[in-house]
């Protein structure tokens, strides 16, 4: 929305200057996009008077002139041919920005003789067009500023043009009324009364007007329009040509200027037609879907069934609301015009332009919401405005519909006002501020006015009333503690989890991914997922129509991509939920990562190595241990299809998986154009179990002051035996005593086959025996050593080794 100070001015009594009314304009809500004041790069340019002019020696068309300035005499050379002695002109000196010609002048010399400034002409200051002479000021005296020369005398000159950006929910700010009435009620000025006075119709006006019944109820509740005859549609006078094109609109003709102008004074969209070309009566209707309207545009639309439009007898002669037709549009051999006002549904309207993809003053105005109950007013204000400008004489009003009932109340609570923004503002100010910006208040009843739809509830009568008070007002005052000392956590155990989660894998040098929540169908089955019960119903692309399953795919493509920029080294996480249902308790948070290329860079010594599986099992422990797993876990191979069933496992308690690790399976990798091998470990924070202390304090450090005993055990095994089988067995002869069991040894191949037959191997078990409170005797040590071999015999079918 754009407008000048003056214009502005005319509907709003004030003192105050641009710059303070665009910092308040931005404080109400209309933020202020741009500033364009004349008088800002007119500034440096002064009034000074020609003493004498000569001809150039070296030039016919030159003259050489003594000038009087606020410096004193200078000579400039000048090629004007009204250049003269006694005229007063504009003078630039060395140093000033000439806009028009868009340059910095300095001291010049021309043929041979110096020029120590220029006299500039109107398109030099972009004054006009005028560029046959220099500019010959009737008044003035020297070394007056140019542009307080022309407040005084052309004010349209260096009147400030302001550029505002309106939201969608203010329609009634896309009129410079609607503009000044904020600033009134901010307190910035006084709103000048608008006068509305009905223009007495001389004549009945031939031309009728219907609504078709199906449009009365949604589409256009009012239309009305009367005939003006015996106008001259000439060009409009010089102020309103000012006007309009101080915003950026071309001035067509008289008319056509008039509802532009009352477009953006008013915030009254309006069309005139030429009635000499208007063929019995106007309807407006529902659209066949076959009708082709040439606009004033010059485009043709093709019309779809259900649009609105204006049809006199001949045809359709108009778009509602939108643009009018070239059929019926003025020219300057008008001489009889109908003028419409009318009110036209905003979701119709917006529906229409969008799919004739027609942008217009008009459907800008109308799709956000004009004023219904000034549909008449304003086609009197229009109609005296045409008169005035064009003369004529004007019909009678017709009018077919009613204007739409606005009406409703929201109870207005100053105390909740209050309490809601903030500031202490009394109810006399409040009740005050609602009634400047045009609400009706009947006790605590608050009606908005018809130019506010906007207002639908009572948050948006204390939303107002915060607006015109200025939240810059509010001071900053720390909330009030419910209880005193130091505040309690507020993040959930979850919540923890997930940031130490993110900070661990960070930690561990890899860096964190966030990728979409959505997959496509192929790639969720690859995952166990794309199920319908997790079908997006309106995907935002056909690659993304199924909840994630697991967060593999993800960091997969992403790593997909990178390999195919080079980056073949990766460590990526990422921290997220997965969906295994439709319903928010199918719903799990994960951490997943994984690790591709190499472990370290290339070096001379050639420690280089490929990832393998026990990098992310080192990783998947630390995670455990980070997010507070219990120490002792059993590793089975329980995992997954899209893991490599020979080189993963799976961390768990009992039945409880806590974490997946491993190679990723490399019918996964060629699904997804990824080169391997590739590393994966997910954990599933929320599979942990809590700790039994909510303290954040490690418990006190045990140490035994009794010396360890380890003792070494062989196991002759089947080759298909797991080594964690045998460990889990020997951890089980005695948990109170046996502090420790680790794997030193496996024999397996040819020649372990040789010594201890086909399909066996041996695996070498040190079992670290920890008493707390005396030494163990022989005895004791041989009697757990018994169990240990008991118990993995049982659970592995092997014998102990000889």
């Amino acid at each position: 929305m754009k407008f000048t100070l003056s214009w502005l001015k005319d509907h709003f009594d004030t003192d105050a200057g641009v710059d303070r009314i665009a910092e308040a304009l931005t404080d109400l809500g209309l933020e202020v996009e741009e500033i364009t004041n004349p008088a800002a790069r007119l500034a440096p340019f002064t009034i000074a008077q020609v003493i004498q002019a000569e001809q150039h020696p070296d030039a016919d068309r030159l003259r050489v002139c003594r000038v009087l300035t606020d410096e004193g005499e200078k000579q400039i050379v000048c090629g004007a041919p009204n250049a003269r002695a006694g005229i007063t002109v504009v003078l630039a000196k060395p140093g000033d920005y000439v806009p028009g010609i868009d340059t910095t002048l300095g001291v010049g010399r021309i043929r041979g003789v110096e020029s120590h400034g220029m006299m500039c002409s109107e398109r030099e200051l972009e004054l006009s067009e005028e560029h046959d002479g220099i500019i010959e000021l009737p008044s003035g005296h020297v070394g007056q500023r140019f542009v307080d020369w022309l407040a005084d005398h052309r004010p349209e000159a260096v009147d400030p043009m302001i550029h505002i950006k309106i939201t969608p929910n203010r329609p009634d700010a896309l009129g410079v009324r609607g503009i000044a009435r904020d600033l009134a009620a901010r307190g910035l000025g006084r709103l000048k009364p608008l006068e509305v006075t009905p223009v007495p119709g001389g004549f009945p006006c031939p031309i009728g007007v219907t609504i078709d019944p199906a449009l009365k109820a949604r589409g256009c509740p009012l239309f009305a329009g009367r005939l003006i005859r015996g106008v001259t549609n000439g060009p409009s006078p010089d102020w309103l040509q000012a006007r309009l094109r101080a915003i950026g609109l071309r001035p067509i003709s008289a008319l056509v200027d008039i509802t532009n102008f009352f477009t953006f004074d008013l915030n009254r969209p309006l069309h005139v037609f030429d009635a000499g070309r208007v063929k019995g009566d106007l309807r407006i209707h529902p659209a066949a879907g076959d009708e082709q309207l040439l606009a004033l545009d010059g485009r043709s639309y093709g019309l779809r069934a259900g649009m609105m439009v204006i049809s006199d007898d001949q045809g359709i002669e108009s778009l509602a609301g939108i643009m009018g037709g070239e059929l019926s549009g003025c020219t300057e051999a008008t001489t009889d015009v109908f003028l419409e006002s009318a009110y036209w549904d905003p979701i119709t309207i917006a529906a229409t332009g969008r799919a004739l993809r027609i942008n217009s003053d008009a459907r800008y105005r109308f799709e956000r919401g004009v004023d219904p109950a000034f549909t008449l007013p304003g086609l009197e204000l229009a109609t005296q405005m045409v008169l005035d400008l064009c003369g004529g004489e004007a019909s009678e009003v017709v009018s077919d519909g009613a204007v739409p009932e606005t009406a409703r109340a929201y109870r207005l609570d100053p105390a909740r006002v209050v309490r809601l923004v903030g500031m202490d503002i009394p109810a006399e100010t409040q009740r005050a501020t609602l009634e400047a910006l045009g609400f009706t208040l009947a006790g605590d009843m608050a009606s908005p006015p018809s130019w506010r739809p906007d207002i639908l509830g009572e948050a948006d009568l204390v939303e107002e009333v915060a607006r015109i008070a200025s939240l810059t007002r509010l001071q900053g005052r720390p909330l009030a503690r419910p209880q005193p000392g130091v505040p309690r956590p507020i993040l959930t155990a979850a919540q923890t989890r997930e940031r130490v989660a993110r900070r661990t894998l960070a930690g561990l040098g890899y860096n964190e991914c966030v990728t979409y929540s959505f997959i496509d169908q192929a790639a969720a089955q690859l995952f166990g997922g794309g199920a319908d019960a997790v079908r997006i119903d309106n995907p935002i692309s056909s690659e993304m129509t199924h909840l994630r399953p697991d967060l593999l795919p993800g960091l997969l493509r992403a790593a997909a991509r990178n390999q195919a920029r080079g980056q073949a080294d990766l460590a990526l996480f990422e921290v997220g939920p997965v969906f295994h249902g439709g319903e928010p308790e199918e719903q799990a948070l994960q951490a997943t990562a994984i690790l591709t290329g190499s472990a370290g860079p290339r070096d001379p010594w050639g420690s280089r190595r490929a990832v393998d599986v026990f990098d992310v099992k080192a990783d998947a422990e630390a995670l455990l241990a980070a997010l507070g797993a219990p120490a002792r876990s059993q590793i089975t191979r329980k995992v997954p299809g899209w893991f490599h069933p020979g080189r993963s496992g799976a961390i768990g308690l009992g039945t409880n998986a806590l974490a997946l690790f491993g190679e990723v399976h490399p019918a996964i990798l060629r699904a997804l154009d990824l080169r391997g091998p590739v590393m994966a470990l997910t954990i599933r924070p929320e599979a942990i179990p809590q700790p039994r202390t909510k303290s954040p304090a490690r418990p006190a450090l045990k140490l035994a002051d009794l010396q360890a005993v380890d003792r070494d055990f062989a196991f002759v095994v089947d080759a298909r035996v797991d080594a964690q089988t045998a460990v889990a067995a020997a951890l089980g002869a005695d948990k109170a005593l046996i502090e420790q069991v680790r794997v030193f040894d496996q024999f397996t191949g040819d020649k372990a086959e040789a010594q201890m037959g086909a399909g066996r191997k041996s695996i070498a078990l040190t079992v670290r025996l920890q008493p707390t409170d005396r030494t163990l005797t022989e005895a004791e040590i041989e009697a757990v050593s018994a169990k240990i071999v008991d118990k993995v015999t049982r659970a592995t079918g092997g014998t102990l080794r000889g």
